[in-house]
């Protein structure tokens, strides 16, 4: 049977697959919309299914804060192409916006989410039947808090932030200090908080650095101690040199908005090599 153009344009509307394909789907589906939109949706899986074994290495990472919540999410695709797709992003979006407005904590829980009556896998599984590439969610991270900031890099959709604060200051003082996330990507808020297995590590390696340089074995923690100062000034958030001015601290910074404003937690996410 003859397939109208007006049909055509309609069974792409819903799907966004390309007019062939949605030409073919309604030819095999004698013009039965519903039924071609299924084929669709099977033909995507077949795609997907076909290339599981294919690297996704690009992606669009969005971040949203609605209130004390605030997500980051990364939907992971195999080119830059199609990463910056308007399609991909809106998909990406309209994922986050429903993880946040359902409070989302774990990304089996955004799978487990219905949008318009479609799962999350297979909107994912139906946008990789239209571009024909692998697609997968690989991040999904959440901070609650008092006072949150979100950042995305360049606006880029490749690195995003999330920054809580314990006192609601100007919003510029939870912006900048996302943009120090951002720049600087500390392993924690302070010292205290550097995961056990990292601080273990940096003092066996200062320690080795030390003894290789010949200092007497009763300096060396010592020497090995004032190096791991140094390293949590570099690494730790609140002890970082402030990025905009050098001659303050994070920590120092966030005390000009408030004397007791400080972060209480962040998250940062992207899909490049760093």
């Amino acid at each position: 049977m003859a397939i109208s153009i007006e049909d055509i344009k309609k069974l792409r509307a819903l799907t966004n697959a390309g007019l062939a394909d949605c030409k073919k789907a309604l030819t095999d589906a004698n013009g039965d919309m519903e039924k071609a939109g299924e084929l669709i949706r099977e033909r995507g899986l077949a795609i997907a299914a076909k290339r599981s074994d294919r690297e996704a290495s690009e992606g669009c990472v969005l971040v949203k804060v609605d209130g004390n919540f605030g997500a980051i999410i990364a939907l992971k695709c195999e080119t830059d192409f199609v990463a910056q797709n308007a399609d991909f992003v809106a998909l990406t979006q309209q994922i986050l916006d429903a993880a946040v407005a359902n409070r989302c904590k774990t990304l089996d829980e955004v799978n487990a989410l219905t949008i318009n009556g479609e799962s999350v896998p297979a909107l994912v599984t139906a946008r990789s039947g239209v571009t024909g590439e692998k697609m997968e969610l690989d991040g999904y991270l959440t901070v609650e808090g008092e006072s949150l900031s979100a950042y995305n890099h360049q606006n880029k959709n490749q690195l995003c932030t999330l920054v809580a604060l314990n006192k609601v200051v100007a919003e510029e003082y939870g912006h900048n200090v996302a943009m120090q996330v951002a720049a600087m990507n500390p392993v924690s808020i302070d010292k205290d908080d550097v995961p056990e297995a990292i601080r273990e590590q940096e003092f066996k390696i200062a320690v080795e650095k030390t003894r290789e340089e010949g200092k007497p074995e009763k300096l060396v923690e010592q020497i090995a101690q004032g190096r791991m100062n140094k390293f949590y000034a570099e690494q730790c958030l609140l002890r970082q040199a402030y990025i905009m001015d050098g001659s303050l601290s994070v920590g120092k910074y966030l005390q000009q908005a408030d004397k007791a404003c400080t972060v209480t937690a962040f998250k940062r996410f992207t899909l490049r090599a760093e």
